[in-house]
């Protein structure tokens, strides 16, 4: 039976979470909110000042259900996490691989295919609904040159090759972005990616579902015994889930930036969401921060077509699927990771 994994998001501002037998109990300001059994949880996602009891904590390591701690407006800050489990025999091969630059390429190569061919989707469906509202040739200036960025993927390129040919087709795809925009143009323009902070609306968007995202790929990692922190395209770094942040390349396109193009053109955010600070980053209000988790959260419960395993699967189950996939190839069952390519 396949269950669908539930994440409990808590954004109220003075909430406390709290242990109570075997449920999980949200209080603000003394007043019971919400009571929902631990077990029809698969992490909590907790934002600014919510607090939480030591002993829940415990309870949700021991029920293997993360914990994520986020700034008010969506900064990854910490996660608290059980024991790690997972056959140790698998890390082991995990980290031999990530150590062998030649097998972290050809790991690189197959993420992104599948993140350009998923990008070139994109381009391609905003072609298909929105033709006569966008600038045709030149989305269909950048598929072509996606096409190209995914035959050069093909050669046999090393590792530092390989992240140029990404960084150029990242280049490609965003420059065009803002044409996949057809509704609310004047409130939400794209020019190029920023971050840390977003400096515009569209931005403040991507980094939010991208901040969602990792953490929902980090968990699946962690459930089939992956180490999230050691990638093969991302290099290790102290502090950063690298191969986290490598699985997710394959659905930032999809997911990601399909929701926000989908928030914006059918009018489910507004303009006036959303706040300058006096630094010049954008913040969302509590209402849009809400629409936004609402959306993410239905997204997911979607169905969709696995081209590999040839079933359809929830849009929630992606990650757990893929992470079981690079888990099969790490192990010698499969003789390449098949990347997630949406059709």
């Amino acid at each position: 039976m396949k269950k669908h994994l539930n994440t409990l998001f808590v954004t109220t501002q003075g909430a406390y979470l709290s242990k109570e037998g075997e449920t999980v109990l949200v209080r603000v300001k003394k007043e019971i909110r919400l009571r929902i059994p631990i077990h029809t949880l698969g992490g909590i996602v907790c934002f600014g000042n919510v607090l939480c009891s030591p002993f829940l904590m415990g309870f949700c390591a021991e029920k293997d259900v993360a914990v994520s701690f986020l700034t008010e407006y969506g900064r990854f800050l910490a996660r608290v996490q059980g024991p790690v489990s997972g056959n140790v025999l698998l890390r082991r091969e995990q980290y031999r691989r990530a150590d062998d630059m030649d097998a972290s390429a050809r790991m690189a190569r197959a993420i992104l295919i599948g993140k350009v061919a998923n990008c070139r989707t994109v381009l391609r469906r905003g072609l298909r609904d929105h033709a006569a509202k966008m600038n045709n040739s030149a989305v269909k200036e950048a598929v072509t040159r996606l096409s190209n960025s995914l035959d050069n993927l093909q050669t046999g390129l090393p590792l530092n090759s390989l992240r140029g040919v990404e960084g150029e087709a990242a280049h490609t795809y965003f420059r065009v972005f803002n044409h996949l925009i057809v509704s609310q143009k004047e409130g939400f323009v794209f020019t190029e990616r920023n971050r840390r902070p977003p400096l515009d609306r569209v931005n403040c968007l991507l980094s939010f579902i991208y901040t969602l995202l990792m953490h929902d790929v980090r968990s699946a990692l962690e459930t089939v015994g992956l180490d999230p922190a050691v990638g093969f395209l991302h290099r290790d770094r102290p502090g950063r889930p690298g191969l986290a942040l490598d699985i997710m390349e394959e659905f930032r396109p999809f997911l990601a930036d399909r929701l926000v193009l989908s928030l914006i053109n059918l009018n489910q955010v507004q303009e006036s969401g959303f706040t300058e600070s006096e630094a010049g980053a954008v913040l969302m209000d509590d209402e849009t921060r809400k629409s936004v988790l609402v959306a993410y959260q239905k997204r997911k419960q979607d169905e969709i077509f696995h081209p590999f395993i040839e079933e359809k699967v929830t849009v929630g189950l992606l990650f757990h699927m893929q992470a079981l996939l690079l888990a099969r190839y790490l192990r010698g069952d499969l003789d390449g990771y098949p990347c997630f390519i949406w059709k």
